[in-house]
């Protein structure tokens, strides 16, 4: 990596958002999207970085936008087994926050306190009414 690169690499992470909403129009010649300052250092970086060093050979871009036809068209997940042993731990992410359940033997533990149910779990987390089980990924949609 040429230093003049390395030197404006380094000069993104502590670039203010207005600054980042700046750089972004210079190097993309458009309007900044409305991301995260994060998001707005990655693009960037990208960007310069391609400048720089070049782009992706078009047989790998072909090949990535292939695999990204894919994302979200796995086999939904299959419907649970057997009972629930004691020390399964669940963990699913709600609003930006990670939920982890442990099962005991006397029900699940979450957030330092027990609960006789996974749907009891998942209406404190939601606010509504949900099936536990299917908001912890263990039946699909169809079960």
């Amino acid at each position: 990596m040429t230093n003049n690169l390395s030197l404006e690499l380094s000069r993104l992470a502590i670039m203010k958002p207005a600054e980042l909403r700046s750089r972004w129009r210079e190097v993309y010649r458009n309007v900044a999207p409305n991301i995260s300052p994060d998001l707005l250092r990655r693009g960037i970086a990208y960007r310069l970085q391609e400048k720089a060093l070049g782009k992706l050979p078009s047989h790998i871009e072909r090949e990535l936008d292939r695999l990204n036809g894919k994302v979200g068209t796995s086999a939904p997940t299959p419907a649970r087994r057997g009972p629930i042993l004691p020390g399964t731990r669940f963990v699913r992410e709600w609003n930006g926050k990670t939920i982890a359940v442990t099962a005991t033997d006397s029900g699940f533990d979450w957030d330092n306190d027990t609960y006789r149910s996974l749907s009891e779990i998942a209406r404190k987390v939601t606010g509504a009414h949900w099936s536990g089980p299917r908001f912890f990924g263990l039946t699909s949609k169809a079960a």
